[in-house]
């Protein structure tokens, strides 16, 4: 299949770069909506809250920008790392798996599963508490006293076995202050990029502490930005760390039958599994292990899914997305909840449903009408007209079976356009700012997944629709989060991602009496500050493309209450 067609409307029409962008401004990106909260997947459930060292924070999909051929694919772990989190720090789960999954044919299981396993080599016994008894240098310094390394294998069965490791190579261990392992600089200079291990067969991958790649104003919990939009610009993740593994392989790798040019889309998640069965200490009481943590999309654990389903989405597989607990998560994306609290709380109009917009981006991935049948009923409106990042799309795709995911086309490389041309600039609205590239077509670091899930909510062009006593809080709301970029600038180069913080996050004073509140930018990053991969467009280059279109997309709705399926 010929990459530029991937992109291309079903029924002949002519129509304008800015049209086209109205179209996908105005069906496809107003699907994603609904999972604007969260820190895409940080604490999101209630058992998995109480094991972080196994907790799936973000997954990132996108191409390389050092080599074309080759795909990036990042999963982080163990929210809310505090770079001064001594005296063990932020260790990798020995008897643990992490895993990365690739479904390319579109039948909802793994084809392909990429597996680290974590050995520790602690020397401290009873000798000492210290990670390290002196400055460390090299990850072969004497004075790192706790060590891990890792073991890479891949699955070509969905899991059931593995073949030889692909990669074996040492863990970047965590920062633990400007004494033991000197500046930001000196860390990814003498223990983040020598970790840096060849795949076989092509490729390489890295395990290694990094700040926080995810940007976002998290009060978005307190109602809403505190009912009032008076809680917003502060990037509440600035300054904390996570756990990273960075993985970079041929797209020929992962595509169908090795070939990225017919088959270029792939739908990838992360999970991790413990032992299913634990003694007293932890470790392991007999084989087998059970998925404890899943992610895919950002934020649809967080929020689209109920409290209720959110541990049982963690321990299935995407085939079981529709049919867990009758169906109910699949509901929940055709009536979200959060419009309905946006309309409660600032008065303005939700999206008329059901959401067959969100099925599309969620469950199938963006594509064109009549190639991808979303409930069995060929009656079901699709109303993305366009063929982007669905698996369906692929020569040699399977039975197709919607499923949550994070999918991503390959073969659209750089910074492109609604007419399949460069860009000079990416844009941090991805595919609602005119950049087929970003966001929800796979997720690239500086996507802004929250501005573009807000713009899309709150039909910034539509204002025809907006009662007069509500326009100052729609014109508040095209504002988003007020966090548009990440603390730490990323990077053009393997491993992208920033080095880790160095600066504590707590900086004294008290906030009891809410007397107190650090202005945005105030997190504490002070990590990696190499120059951005992906610079943001102006907001009013963005408002340009969305305006252009006219596109009715909300119907006054006097709903207060979460709708149901049924209702919607």
């Amino acid at each position: 299949m010929n990459p530029r067609r991937l992109l291309r409307h079903r029924r002949s029409r002519a129509t304008a770069l800015l049209g086209a962008g109205s179209l996908l401004a105005g069906s496809a990106v107003i699907g994603l909506l609904p999972s604007v909260a969260g820190a895409s997947s940080h604490r999101e459930a209630p058992l998995i809250a109480a094991d972080p060292a196994v907790d799936n924070t973000d997954v990132y999909a996108f191409s390389s920008p050092e080599d074309p051929d080759n795909v990036v694919l990042i999963a982080n772990w163990i929210p809310f790392e505090e770079p001064n989190g001594g005296p063990n720090f932020y260790p990798w789960a020995e008897d643990a798996e992490y895993l990365v999954n690739i479904d390319n044919d579109g039948d909802a299981f793994a084809d392909l599963v990429y597996r680290w396993r974590f050995t520790t080599h602690d020397q401290r016994g009873t000798a000492t508490f210290l990670y390290n008894n002196g400055p460390v240098t090299s990850l072969d310094d004497e004075n790192l006293l706790f060590r891990q390394s890792f073991t890479l294998d891949v699955s070509t069965d969905g899991g059931h076995s593995y073949g030889h490791p692909i990669a074996e190579g040492p863990v970047a261990p965590s920062y633990v202050g400007p004494a033991s392992m000197g500046s930001a600089q000196d860390y990814v200079d003498n223990l983040r990029d020598p970790a840096i291990t060849g795949v076989h067969g092509g490729g390489r991958t890295l395990a290694t502490q990094t700040e926080d790649p995810f940007f976002l104003d998290l009060r978005i919990f307190d109602l809403l930005y505190g009912g009032d939009l008076s809680e917003t610009g502060q990037d509440t993740l600035a300054g904390y760390n996570v756990n990273s593994i960075v993985l970079e392989v041929p797209k020929a790798h992962v595509a169908i039958h090795h070939d990225a040019v017919a088959n270029p889309v792939i739908g990838v998640w992360s999970t991790t599994t413990r032992p299913t069965l634990r003694n007293a200490d932890g470790t392991a009481a007999g084989p087998g292990t059970t998925q404890v943590s899943r992610l895919g999309q950002p934020l649809v654990n967080e929020v689209v899914v109920p409290t209720g389903l959110k541990d049982a989405f963690n321990a299935i597989s995407p085939d079981q997305d529709a049919t867990v607990a009758d169906g109910a998560v699949v509901g929940r994306v055709l009536a979200p909840e959060v419009p309905d609290l946006i309309e409660a709380i600032y008065g303005v109009p939700a999206p008329a449903g059901p959401r067959y917009d969100l099925l599309e981006v969620f469950l199938t991935g963006v594509v064109s009408n009549g190639v991808v049948d979303v409930d069995g009923d060929p009656a079901t409106p699709n109303p993305i007209d366009v063929d982007l990042n669905s698996q369906a799309l692929n020569a040699g795709a399977a039975t197709f079976q919607p499923s949550e995911m994070l999918r991503l086309n390959m073969a659209i490389c750089g910074p492109t356009g609604l007419d399949m041309q460069p860009l000079t600039e990416a844009s941090r609205l991805g595919v609602i700012g005119g950049d087929i590239q970003g966001f929800p077509n796979g997720r690239r670091l500086a996507d802004d997944v929250v501005d573009i899930e807000l713009l899309a909510l709150e039909g910034i062009y539509d204002v025809g629709n907006v009662p007069a006593d509500r326009q100052a809080a729609f014109d508040a709301l095209q504002n988003g989060d007020g966090v548009p970029v990440n603390d730490n600038a990323f990077s053009s180069a393997f491993p992208y991602v920033a080095g880790p913080n160095t600066g504590a996050v707590n900086r004294g004073g008290g906030t009891a009496d809410d007397a107190a509140v650090a202005p945005a930018g105030t997190g504490g990053g002070s990590g990696w500050t190499e120059g951005t991969l992906l610079p943001a467009v102006t907001g009013s280059a963005a408002l340009l493309l969305l305006t252009a279109g006219g596109v009715s997309l909300f119907r006054g709705r006097n709903v207060v209450e979460p709708r149901t399926a049924a209702e919607a």
